[in-house]
């Protein structure tokens, strides 16, 4: 038995794709994304990551506020103060965001609104923070310790939302894609070969894609699998899900069994 590892890549345009690597190591980041991508990457606390951004020009790197609280949760059995003190902090940023979301706010007024009520809470929460690691009960092996030193080391990383309007505080919208994959891992031990994880992936990416440009996964692989024997094969981006949406799903094609159905009634 050999052990993989899928590396979930989400899009701006609500894509996502799961590639696959017998790694955890910095390169597959590199294969992925030196050539064909610039703009802010926002991920987990992986320290491969910080490494490739440091090492890349052109990518501002953006830290997820949902994992640096799990440290403060995992710190609440050794000192449950700090810990309703951090996620208050938390709390309110998040009060917040869904704020900006109920009024929908956008651009310029999303990041006035962020600069105005986010970024003194943030000054707040980082003073803070400084201040509890000159406690001089927190010895290295503490978790509060650990906690405050993930969260400080990632500062700039934590801030970025604040200037950018388009970046989320968190990773939460690939959290919820890559479900299906932590759902099924019993399932993937079994794929045989790396060949087939590695297309275990490839068709989770296009039904998870579906789902977020609210496309009948079955509807979609349906047509494509007809299409895709007459599609020239210089053009079959237009056969990912949301290029497809656009061009074909007007005008789909459909199994024999549908149209026998269909006939029938």
């Amino acid at each position: 038995m050999k052990t993989g590892y899928f590396w979930p890549i989400y899009g701006e345009d609500h894509e996502v794709v799961f590639t696959f690597n017998e790694s955890r190591g910095r390169q597959h980041i590199e294969d992925m994304l030196r050539k064909h991508f610039q703009g802010t990457l926002i991920t987990d606390g992986y320290a491969a990551y910080a490494s490739f951004v440091k090492n890349t020009q052109g990518i501002i790197h953006a830290q997820c506020w949902v994992h640096a609280r799990r440290y403060f949760v995992e710190a609440e059995s050794s000192d449950k103060n700090a810990f309703d003190h951090a996620l208050d902090f938390i709390g309110r940023l998040y009060k917040i965001e869904s704020h900006i979301a109920e009024k929908k706010l956008t651009d310029e007024k999303k990041q006035n609104y962020r600069l105005t009520h986010s970024k003194p809470i943030v000054d707040n929460f980082f003073v803070w923070c400084s201040q509890q690691l000159q406690r001089h009960d927190l010895t290295p092996t503490h978790k509060l310790y650990k906690a405050l030193k993930y969260i400080i080391s990632r500062e700039n990383g934590l801030r970025i939302f604040l200037e950018d309007p388009h970046v989320p505080m968190d990773t939460n919208h690939l959290e919820r894609e890559i479900r299906p994959i932590t759902l099924g891992r019993k399932n993937w031990m079994f794929c045989w070969t790396e060949l087939g994880a590695e297309h275990v992936g490839l068709i989770q990416s296009l039904i998870s894609t579906c789902k977020l440009h609210d496309i009948n996964p079955n509807t979609y692989l349906t047509d494509v699998l007809q299409r895709i024997s007459i599609h020239p094969a210089s053009q079959v981006a237009d056969l990912t899900p949301r290029l497809w949406k656009e061009k074909f799903a007007s005008n789909l094609l459909r199994s024999v069994l549908q149209r026998k159905t269909e006939h029938t009634h």
